[in-house]
Order: C-alpha cells, then sequence, then structure tokens
C-alpha cells in the first residue's frame, strides 16, 4: 500500500511544472521538454537493485524514445552525488534530478511520495509536447515496469491518438 499524499496524477491532467538539479551548479526542468514528449521516471533510491536495472534499461532503450522525440528525466529524492555517481557506474546519460531539498517536494506535487518510506514510489509519466500527462503508471517498488508502456504511450502520442491506459 502507497503512503502517497495523494493519487497518482492520470491521463489528462496538466503536469506540474518544476525544475531540479542535476548537478550543483545546474537544473533540468519540464519547461526544457516543451514541444516534445518527455519520460518521468520516478524511482525510490540509486544504488537498489531494481532501480539499477530500470534505469539501465530506459538508457539501452534510448534509441526508440529518441525515434519520438522523447527526453527521458530519471527522479528521485537522492542528492546530485549520489546520482552522478549511479549514473557513471551504469552508464546513464540521460538526466538523474535529485527531488531532495525539500524532500521529494516534485513527487508529491505528481501524487508518488511515499511518506512512510521517505522516497519517490515507482512511476512513470508520459507528457505531451503541451504537458499534460498521456499515460502514468504507478508500479509495486520491487517491480521493474520496463519500458513497454512507455513505448506504447509515446506511439499513441506519435500517431495522434491517447495511448491505451
Amino acid at each position: 500500500m502507497s503512503g502517497s499524499v495523494s493519487p497518482a496524477l492520470h491521463a489528462g491532467q496538466r503536469a506540474p511544472d518544476f525544475e531540479l538539479p542535476v548537478a550543483p551548479d545546474h537544473r533540468v526542468g519540464t519547461a526544457q521538454y516543451r514541444g516534445r514528449p518527455a519520460v518521468l521516471a520516478f524511482y525510490p533510491a540509486d544504488w537498489s537493485p531494481v532501480c539499477g536495472d530500470q534505469m539501465a534499461l530506459y538508457q539501452a532503450v534510448m534509441p526508440e524514445f529518441e525515434r519520438y522525440n522523447a527526453g527521458v528525466l530519471g527522479i528521485s529524492v537522492d542528492n546530485v552525488w549520489s546520482h552522478r555517481a549511479f549514473a557513471q557506474d551504469r552508464g546513464i546519460t540521460f538526466p538523474l534530478l535529485a527531488d531532495f531539498e525539500p524532500k521529494g517536494q516534485v513527487a508529491r506535487r505528481y501524487g508518488v511520495y511515499d511518506d512512510r518510506a521517505g522516497v519517490c514510489e515507482r512511476a512513470l509519466f508520459v507528457l505531451d509536447g503541451d504537458g499534460m500527462v498521456a499515460w502514468s503508471q504507478v508500479t509495486a517498488a520491487g517491480v521493474n515496469p520496463g519500458a513497454d508502456g512507455i513505448l506504447n504511450a509515446l506511439e499513441g502520442l506519435d500517431s495522434g491518438r491517447r495511448p491505451v491506459l
């Protein structure tokens, strides 16, 4: 059972804009992805086996995401230094954003912060070029959700139809 403060955002809702640190002196946010799809991958923690496999999978599938001109952002409550070491160790080149302070503020706005565990839930959001949620999924912390749902949602956006939920 989730400890979220509110239900996760779902298709048809406006995604809250945000900007988070990717490095001590560099921030990345949703505004930089306007006009093209964005994949937001909230995950509990760097260095956990499932999170490591999930982020490495998204790196491996990056050519498919790029085929749809989609940007990918990984988001957890870990700090920028943890993200940097984790990305380097796993060969991850897409931005890993630190929802560190105030802890989980962005995850809370998306309805995917687990208050009891103090981490982001494992949740995926595909945003269209206008910043609307086109598809979302929340998965149990121990389950790697894979990339099929994301790719189906991106295909739906690309073909002009709404993704199947």
